[in-house]
């Protein structure tokens, strides 16, 4: 099982940037607590980050067929780019969005999220800690997904009889 985590502009920025919303802890320490977990469940884990909508873009569209799921921030992308959102729909893969402050309980803009709706489930305001919760709701669908699978498949097997 591998899961993608993608992140977006000004992510490489945490811990120097508005401590007082996104706290102290840098990316690469929330990608290592990340890892650690995905360790422990055996599973594979990979960390992106672009600045660049194209590029978040093209890494969504690799993700087909070389993950099960993926876990976005799409940070400031997430309430203007309809780029991001039709890849997300494209590759159709189980998608927890995640962002470390309440955005609907931010500034008015913030408000309007563009890529929600193709997302399987959103995590907002718990701070990096929401990276973990997105991870463990990740495996949770991905083992869900499984075992519909198992189910169907033994269905398919037992009406072939």
């Amino acid at each position: 099982m591998k899961i993608a985590v993608i992140q977006g502009p000004n992510l490489n920025m945490l811990g120097v940037r508005e401590q007082q919303i996104y706290g102290p802890m840098k990316l690469e320490q929330i990608h290592a607590q990340m890892k650690e977990f995905a360790t422990q469940n055996n599973v594979e884990i990979e960390f992106f980050q672009s600045n660049l909508e194209g590029e978040i873009v093209d890494k969504i569209q690799e993700c087909y067929g070389e993950v099960q799921g993926m876990i976005i921030n799409a940070a400031a992308y997430t309430h203007t780019s309809i780029a991001i959102r039709d890849a997300i729909s494209a590759v159709n893969l189980p998608t927890v969005e995640v962002h470390i402050s309440n955005i609907n309980r931010r500034e008015d803009f913030r408000k309007e999220n563009m890529i929600a709706p193709v997302c399987t489930s959103s995590i907002v305001g718990f701070g990096p800690f929401g990276y973990h919760l997105a991870m463990m709701g990740m495996l949770q669908i991905l083992q869900e997904i499984q075992a519909s699978q198992q189910m169907q498949a033994q269905a398919e097997a037992t009406a072939t009889e």
